[in-house]
């Protein structure tokens, strides 16, 4: 798998995602710097990893897609390119067009840093193969900006079309309102783009990884891009 981490000023989970690749396919990824405006050959898959880009200075991600490489991460998408978003990430594939809705103020106008229970909608993904439908996973989350925002008409087709793979959930997967911590419209913790190859998510499945460190439950997210994609090569 050959995986590329997407750098921004102001990213500081790079080092992290970039990690959690090796470990979990046995690859260094490359690290693009955001001034780049093109991809390495043969990329298989784009990840936009967490922080605050750019200082979260005008609106979070905002400026992030804006920049030279976005161009090539917009064309790798249209192409069926499999590209996933984690916290900034998830608020710069918003920004830049490639999901829908807005990532907002959490409700309690508060930085939220803790471990939380997601429900996995669907296995039937590149991203979520590794798990089973209706499993709940702890994985941590800490943003002040996850409170997932769109119209009627675009929660209506999200949910539709079952592009809502992760929600906010209870212990034993209920969604329940004292477990959405940021306040997302229906629990939506994660979303993917209409043809299932883009995924943005608020939580951060490459810090749970490994047993010495302590929980495992993101690893499956990663396990199932590896089988996903040597599968297709």
């Amino acid at each position: 798998m050959k995986a590329v981490v997407v750098v921004f000023p102001g990213i500081n989970r790079e080092r992290d995602m970039a990690r959690t690749l090796k470990i979990v396919s046995g690859h260094e990824p490359a690290m693009v710097w955001h001034a780049d405006t093109q991809l390495p050959a043969g990329t298989d898959l784009v990840v936009i990893p967490g922080g605050f880009s750019y200082g979260d200075y005008l609106r979070c991600g905002a400026i992030a897609a804006r920049s030279p490489i976005m161009d090539a991460v917009r064309a790798f998408a249209a192409k069926g390119g499999l590209t996933l978003g984690v916290c900034n990430g998830f608020q710069i594939l918003c920004e830049a067009g490639l999901l829908p809705g807005v990532l907002m103020r959490n409700a309690q106008l508060r930085f939220i840093c803790r471990d939380v229970y997601l429900k996995v909608e669907r296995s039937d993904t590149p991203f979520t193969r590794g798990y089973n439908a209706g499993q709940v996973i702890r994985v941590p989350v800490a943003h002040g900006e996850g409170n997932y925002i769109a119209d009627a008409e675009t929660i209506a087709r999200l949910e539709g079309e079952g592009r809502v793979i992760f929600r906010y959930a209870s212990p034993d997967g209920m969604i329940d309102p004292n477990w959405n911590h940021n306040g997302a419209i229906n629990a939506i913790a994660g979303i993917v783009s209409e043809r299932g190859n883009v995924l943005g998510m608020m939580p951060h499945p490459e810090n749970h990884v490994e047993a010495s460190v302590g929980r495992t439950d993101g690893r499956g997210l990663f396990a199932g891009l590896v089988d996903q994609l040597g599968k297709a090569a």
